[in-house]
């Protein structure tokens, strides 16, 4: 490491981390402040800290915010909710259940963020509709998100970023990491209705009103609808064609949004306005402060501290790179900590001859998985944290996390029996 730089990056990094924790100031506000100290104190150069952005994660969410909220005025998600609601028959738990699988469903073919972005809503109107309090549905939502985009090379961006330094593909994919997934989740949706299950109340009246409503009332304006409809799908299918293509997802998600803006001809100072900006700030300020810890050699160093550990162990390299991973992908971003992984696995591979497929799947479960670890784990916890905030409801650093690191680490704990018992035996 480099010394006084690395020693920097670490304590601006921390004094930011503590300051998000303690919830004084917007957490945009002190990321983008530890990203203008990062800059300042030259542990990157300003060109460096654009370059250590992750612009496809940043132009991935403009355009699916853009998508989403041109959508959002045909009046389709109401027409979901009130769907969703019914289907559930007004009964909260019921409803927890079956947001939670559709949105892990989706979140293995989607990329997590879109998952999110199209759900979200959709909790809002039922919520409002059973007057209900969302936080418990949309954290979740989060949750399952990130325990099933952990199935599939596209479910989530640690996975793209293995499969692509391996050449491991979508099969190789679902054949080892599926399987966990279809068992760690009904364990935690358990759970969470252990947790939730008792705090619902919803009036009678309430639901009967819910069930006496008509789903197809709710389509404001058809023509937007067709058009938005047609949009996402032609979105989706780039993001399923994206490798094939040579084309990045942030690139095929601004597509669909300029297509979507042209042929509905909204004014772009309306649309821009569905635009999560802070959590965009949020974002662009954490990947520099992260990437001053990887300049510095803090990340690197970290993580081959923890491979000396094992001293060559094949199965103890297995499981503490799976743990490692999920404790400190719920602390920082789990991107750039898969991308400083990479190349430490395939060096000690090579020197050790160690197999290792099964380590990737480890780094794979560790990463994903280890998301749900607080509230700034993963990406799609940092955009429903922000929707909620501009929707009136707060969903606090302590208040996920409370709920999401035992939820982690009980995953985590599947995943290493998984590992031990395919692989390790």
């Amino acid at each position: 490491m480099q010394g006084m730089d690395a020693t920097i990056a670490v304590a601006v990094f921390v004094l930011a981390y503590g300051m998000i924790m303690a919830e004084k100031l917007h957490r945009a506000m002190v990321s983008l402040a530890g990203a203008v100290l990062i800059v300042l104190f030259g542990i990157l150069t300003q060109e460096e800290a654009f370059a250590g952005i992750d612009w496809n994660t940043i132009g991935l969410l403009v355009g699916m915010m853009i998508i989403v909220g041109i959508t959002r005025r045909s009046g389709v998600f109401e027409f979901l909710a009130i769907w969703a609601a019914k289907v559930s028959k007004g009964r909260p738990v019921m409803l927890l259940v079956l947001l939670t699988v559709i949105t892990a469903f989706l979140s293995a073919f989607l990329d997590n963020v879109t998952t999110v972005l199209l759900i979200v809503p959709v909790t809002f109107a039922i919520t409002d509709q059973l007057k209900l309090n969302p936080v418990p549905f949309l954290i979740c939502e989060v949750i399952g998100s990130n325990i099933g985009g952990t199935a599939t090379l596209i479910g989530d961006p640690p996975n793209i970023l293995i499969g692509s330094a391996t050449q491991l593909g979508f099969n190789d994919f679902i054949i080892n990491l599926a399987p966990v997934v279809l068992i760690i989740m009904p364990v935690i949706i358990g759970l969470m209705v252990l947790i939730y299950g008792r705090s619902f109340q919803v009036d009678e009246a309430d639901q009967q009103k819910v069930m006496a409503m008509n789903e197809w009332d709710a389509i404001r304006d058809w023509v937007i609808l067709k058009r938005s409809l047609a949009a996402l799908a032609l979105t989706i299918l780039g993001f399923f064609l994206h490798q094939a293509l040579h084309l990045e997802s942030a690139t095929i998600a601004l597509a669909g949004a300029v297509l979507l803006m042209i042929v509905t001809r909204e004014e772009p100072e309306d649309v821009l306005l569905s635009v999560e900006w802070p959590t965009l700030f949020f974002f662009m300020g954490v990947f520099v402060m992260v990437e001053g810890l990887v300049k510095t050699g803090v990340i690197t160093n970290l993580a081959q501290q923890a491979l000396v550990l094992t001293q060559g162990n094949f199965p103890l390299t297995a499981i503490l790179i799976l743990w490692v991973s999920a404790f400190a992908s719920a602390i920082v971003d789990n991107i750039p900590f898969v991308a400083a992984m990479i190349p430490l696995l395939k060096d000690m591979g090579a020197i050790s001859g160690m197999p290792m497929d099964p380590l990737w799947w480890s780094l794979a479960l560790g990463a994903c998985l280890g998301g749900n670890g607080t509230l700034i784990g993963a990406s799609a916890n940092v955009v429903v944290a922000g929707i909620a905030e501009r929707n009136g409801f707060k969903i606090t650093f302590w208040g996920f996390t409370k709920i999401g690191m035992p939820l982690m680490i009980v995953s985590v704990t599947i995943a290493t029996g998984y590992i031990y018992l395919r692989y390790l035996m």
